[in-house]
């Protein structure tokens, strides 16, 4: 049973509500806060900044920014200035993003192993404030360096975790990275896949799974009526239904309901083109790949995830009363 504990936050809230919440969830024993950086709606570094300016232990991470839109030598000085601010509390989590996103703003997405393997090589060396030149496919430093004058020229402590879905890309986080940041609303049966190919990719380093830190990100959606629980979950499982399928699909949803929601759901999609589709989705779904439902219920779910390899349970709270949902597992994990 995991005693570590962390909060996820998007943009559902106001940045002094979300302030608040990590302040709260630092008083219960929480290790970590991670920020979504997904959409193109808040970006991650800013909360991160401001949470860390207003604890005092709580560790934060970026869940994740992509490694397609910022320059590897720009990822590292802002980690760099993070780690200034919060000194060892900042977490780079890196992910490949997704399309139609990437496409319609104009990346193409190609070669997705290869683009991460050259920017994690690279911000890392960096971090460890190597003088560096690199030329890759997607990666090119001449003679670059993290250039600090005034203050700290050490190495920053920075983990680096990939926020891996697929296969081939959750072996080469077992491979390259300090951990590896689960994706949410899968099933904790997707875990036994995702521990397998964690552990290839570790071998090729040298190094155990247990050598591999293993966040995810569940979501939680925690009320005292079970139905007002549910339907809280339904709309954000109804969201990923039609727009980020190969999740879903990772996790046993059925080709037939996927084949469903996407006649009615696309993205961008309306609120209208949300209600008709969520009318689509059973409860048996919606708890397949969430916790949601009274606290107890919510507990037993996140255990499942524990149980199937996740080492700290990442929770993303759904509906109006964070607070429950931090109480519900505050100080740890433990009954």
């Amino acid at each position: 049973m995991s005693d570590r504990v962390a909060l996820y936050l998007q943009d559902a809230h106001e940045l002094s509500d979300a302030i608040r919440y990590v302040q709260y969830a630092e008083s219960k024993g929480f290790e970590a806060v991670w920020q979504a950086e997904s959409r193109l709606v808040r970006d991650a570094i800013v909360p991160m900044a401001a949470f860390a300016a207003t604890t005092e232990r709580i560790k934060v991470g970026s869940g994740v920014i992509n490694n397609w839109t910022r320059n590897p030598a720009l990822i590292a000085a802002t980690f760099l200035t993070l780690d200034d601010l919060a000194p060892d509390r900042a977490i780079c989590g890196i992910g490949a993003w997704w399309d139609p996103l990437a496409r319609n703003v104009g990346i193409e997405r190609r070669k997705p192993l290869l683009a991460m393997r050259e920017v994690v090589t690279v911000v890392r060396d960096l971090l460890a404030m190597k003088h560096v030149t690199f030329h890759g496919e997607f990666v090119h430093l001449t003679d670059v360096e993290l250039d600090v004058v005034h203050g700290r020229r050490e190495p920053r402590n920075v983990p680096i975790y990939i926020g891996a879905t697929g296969m081939k890309m959750m072996a080469l986080a077992g491979e390259i990275a300090d951990g590896v940041l689960l994706n949410y609303l899968v099933s904790p049966k997707y875990n036994e896949q995702a521990m397998d190919n964690l552990e290839k990719g570790a071998k090729l380093s040298g190094r155990s799974i247990e050598e591999i830190d293993r966040p995810q990100l569940v979501v939680a959606s925690v009320d005292r009526d079970r139905k007002r629980a549910l339907d809280n979950a339904r709309k954000l499982v109804t969201q990923y239904l039609g727009q980020q399928p190969h999740i879903m699909k990772a996790s046993g949803v059925s080709h037939e309901l996927l084949d469903e929601i996407h006649q009615v759901l696309t993205w961008p999609a309306t609120e209208e083109d949300i209600e008709r589709a969520m009318a689509l989705v059973p409860d048996d779904v919606v708890q397949l790949i969430t916790a949601s439902g009274t606290p107890e219920e919510v507990r037993a779910k996140v255990r499942e995830y524990i149980d199937a390899g996740c080492t700290c349970p990442v929770l993303y709270p759904l509906g109006d009363d964070v607070k429950l949902m931090i109480d519900t597992f505050a100080d740890g994990y433990s009954d």
